[in-house]
């Protein structure tokens, strides 16, 4: 059987990035938390255009992608600090909302094993969630939000080293062929 190549390894990579970066883009949707729309948005760009260049044999774009990995690990590092409340930060400051809305994360209200606590019909906000915190949960979604994060850092950086092979490589066989 054949092995798979360092271009084979980042399209996969890519693939799967673009997977969970769709997955964190809904649910950052389900919570109206736009800065994170915003950069997991950005984020879908680059990756494709990441996926672009490797498969059409093009360093630039994938150099351009192994950049905004650097990038992409520094904004998951800040939202893994947000949540977890490093350095003055808080996570019920409406930074990521722009404060556009009172919305928090959607994992807030529905996290893994949390009961929904009714509050009266009073306190519904006009849009029909609920911006009570779900009770007992499992994990707190504040664990949730650093776990997603901590996802995108390990996939990140995996795929900034494939990256920064596969243009080694691309860039080995344009200087081989140049030289015949």
């Amino acid at each position: 059987m054949g092995r798979c190549s360092g271009r084979c390894t980042l399209v996969v990579l890519c693939a799967f990035q673009l997977v969970t970066a769709l997955e964190r883009q809904v649910f950052d949707f389900l919570g109206y938390q736009w800065a994170p729309i915003l950069a997991t948005f950005t984020h879908i760009v680059m990756v494709i255009l990441g996926l672009f260049g490797t498969i059409q044999y093009r360093p630039r774009y994938i150099v351009l992608y192994a950049v905004w990995a650097a990038i992409w690990v520094t904004w998951n590092i800040f939202i893994i600090c947000f949540y977890l409340e490093v350095g003055g930060l808080s996570k019920d400051s409406e930074l990521l909302t722009f404060n556009l809305s009172r919305h928090r994360s959607w994992w807030r209200e529905h996290g893994p094993g949390c009961q929904q606590d009714e509050p009266g019909a009073s306190f519904q906000p006009s849009g029909g969630q609920a911006l009570v915190p779900g009770v007992s949960c499992v994990l707190e979604h504040s664990y949730v939000e650093a776990l997603h994060s901590a996802l995108q850092i390990l996939l990140a950086l995996v795929a900034f080293i494939y990256a920064c092979y596969v243009v080694s490589v691309f860039t080995e066989e344009e200087d081989s062929c140049l030289r015949k």
